[in-house]
């Protein structure tokens, strides 16, 4: 188990290297079929703007629930009052 965690991002990390090789001496193909460059979409304005909208968008849901529920994911035992007359069963004297 631990050694499959190990290898994996390895194995990920090679099969992305040999997908890029492959893709880049033969070229990447359109399914669509077009091969005109004006039909063609720019990366820049149109994808650019595409990533930084879902991660403003990512960031101000993440920002929103730190400010307005901060405790939303944290542990529940954390809100028990401690009592310092007991001592925690875990807690053992050496």
């Amino acid at each position: 188990f631990f050694t499959f965690h190990f290898l994996l991002p390895f194995i990920i990390a090679a099969t992305v290297m040999v997908h890029l090789l492959f893709l880049h001496q033969t070229g990447s193909n359109n399914p669509l079929g077009i091969n005109s460059n004006m039909d063609k979409i720019p990366f820049h304005p149109y994808f650019t703007f595409k990533d930084i909208m879902g991660f403003s968008i990512l960031i101000t849901v993440l920002v929103l629930i730190s400010i307005f529920h901060p405790y939303t994911l944290g542990d529940p035992e954390n809100f028990i009052p401690a009592n310092p007359l007991v001592t925690p069963v875990h807690i053992q004297p050496e």
